[in-house]
């Protein structure tokens, strides 16, 4: 059957700000400014100001931000960098393909990297912590900070989901030496194709980003510094970027909104796990309303079946993969949640009877 509720709907999503979007594109194109032009440079500005950073660099994925972040830091052949052992592939790859080991850590209840365990992988050849704010809830990024201090390490924020969560007050993205951000469609600020930046406060860092995904050349002076890389967000995207950031703040409120609801529908289902975490300090933007099942794929079957688009990441945790040659020293928060994980549909193209449907649905699963 066709979804009754899309896990996100990108032609909606369009037609709520076509107006803006069009006059973004039409300014682009009459102007032909498409490498590196002022709607970038705007694009950046007001992205660091969100942040709460001195410097954003627009580059052309997550990927590449993780990448130059790692590069900038001096990671490299040698040293080991701590990334949890439940995330998106990328996260891992970059360090990898820098040279450097990475050391997977199991996960906390939160589905971000356990702290404890952190501390306890830390050995002569750490370099660096690499943590994931996954699904719009921040990681103990105060506890991450002490850890860092205490021996000396950098801290490059993989916060592809979470721009905009918040921890006593601080951005995600703005307490290491980098944040690291995404705009694939599908995230809660995305482009319409591949995109991602930085976000830093060290001048040298954002120097370095900005030559490298430039071929590492200096584009005011032509001086080439280094071997560098094609990876520059394009000034098309920039400009449709640059628009929705304006809405950001008002689709974080319609997240939260949708949130209550199913925290008020589903709380009292026992086999079902909610992601709320009743802690003061964070200020979550729900990226992804990510819930854990004790019936596992049957539950997401169900609404699948039934009309409702979910999301079930990741059934096969990424250092499962042979071909991956990552060190498995057996993560069972990890295996347990990725087993249980499913995702409902969480965005603002979604109406309150489509929220309704979901809900109906989910208790239905239940008997309820």
């Amino acid at each position: 059957m066709s979804d009754k509720v899309p896990f996100v709907d990108p032609k909606k999503n369009y037609q709520m700000m076509k107006a803006e979007i069009d006059a973004a594109y039409f300014d682009v194109m009459s102007k032909g400014d498409l490498i590196d032009r002022g709607h970038l440079k705007s694009f950046e500005a007001n992205l660091a100001a969100f942040v709460g950073t001195r410097y954003a660099i627009g580059l052309n994925s997550g990927y590449d931000a993780l990448h130059l972040s790692l590069r900038a830091a001096g990671i490299g052949p040698g040293d080991e960098v701590i990334v949890p052992a439940h995330t998106f592939v990328a996260t891992t790859s970059a360090v990898v393909n820098v040279g450097a080991t990475p050391v997977l850590v199991d996960v906390a209840k939160d589905y971000n990297i356990d702290v404890q365990k952190m501390e306890e992988a830390v050995t002569e050849r750490t370099r660096a912590l690499l943590p994931v704010h996954l699904s719009g809830h921040m990681a103990d990024m105060v506890r991450i900070m002490e850890i860092a201090d205490k021996y000396n390490l950098v801290v490059v924020e993989d916060a592809c989901q979470s721009l905009g969560a918040k921890l006593n007050g601080k951005g995600a993205g703005s307490w290491g030496l980098t944040g690291c951000w995404s705009f694939y469609p599908f995230k809660i600020l995305g482009g319409y194709g591949d995109g991602g930046a930085i976000t830093t406060d060290d001048p040298d860092v954002a120097l370095f980003a900005r030559r490298m995904r430039y071929n590492g050349e200096d584009r005011e002076t032509g001086e080439y510094h280094s071997h560098g890389f094609t990876c520059l967000l394009d000034n098309l995207q920039a400009a449709f970027l640059d628009v929705k950031l304006r809405h950001l703040p008002t689709w974080i409120v319609r997240r939260k909104e949708i949130a209550r609801h199913y925290r008020e529908a589903l709380s009292d289902l026992t086999d079902l796990m909610l992601p709320h975490y009743d802690d003061p300090r964070y200020d979550d933007i729900f990226q992804n309303y990510t819930v854990r099942s004790k019936q596992g794929d049957d539950f997401s079957g169900y609404l699948k079946k039934n009309g409702v688009e979910v999301l079930t990441q990741f059934r096969k945790p990424y250092y499962k993969h042979k071909a991956l040659n990552l060190d498995d020293r057996g993560f069972p928060e990890t295996e347990a949640l990725s087993r249980e994980v499913c995702s409902l549909p969480m965005n603002v193209e979604i109406d309150d009877q489509q929220v309704a449907y979901v809900i109906q649905t989910v208790r239905s699963f239940y008997g309820k």
